[in-house]
């Protein structure tokens, strides 16, 4: 009787061990996701930033170096020097003053898939108008050396 009691109570110790390591390991997953996430919200508001300000040299620090811009109604831009051309065009015809919103951020590994919206205006070098401006936009961001990364980006307007 008594070895049926000290094999029940080690019984118990070790799946007892065995849910707080769970829980322990469940912990460090979220606070990783969580510093993940706060990660991948910074870079994108430094994007945002970086639009906002005309800055092509800091947008080229956000992307990796194969990565592709693929503005609505004009072609894509693949690789530093293309997206340096394009973002020069874009910041030569318009001025944006836009805010993003995060619908979603999903990571597996070493990328990750945001949803964003912004919203704002547009200013036209060309005519002097500013409009409104409101754009859907998917990202997917790669994870290099411990910085997330442009790696695609897509946007088209919602109105």
């Amino acid at each position: 009787m008594k070895k049926i009691a000290i094999t029940a109570i080690i019984a118990t110790l070790f799946a007892f061990q065995n849910k707080v390591e769970a829980q322990t390991q469940n912990l460090k997953n979220k606070k990783m996701e969580a510093t993940q996430q706060q990660a991948i919200e910074k870079m994108l508001f430094s994007y945002r930033d970086a639009l906002n300000a005309s800055n092509v040299n800091k947008v080229l620090t956000l992307y990796t170096q194969d990565g592709v811009f693929m503005p609505s109604n004009a072609p894509s831009a693949i690789g530093q020097e293309e997206l340096k051309g394009s973002y020069e065009f874009v910041f030569k015809n318009i001025q944006l003053n836009i805010e993003f919103f995060i619908d979603e951020i999903i990571t597996k590994g070493d990328y990750s898939f945001v949803r964003t919206v912004s919203r704002g205006t547009t200013l036209i070098h060309a005519s002097g108008q500013t409009v409104p401006e409101e754009n859907r936009e998917l990202f997917v961001l790669q994870n290099v050396n411990g910085q997330w990364k442009i790696a695609r980006y897509m946007f088209n307007k919602m109105k």
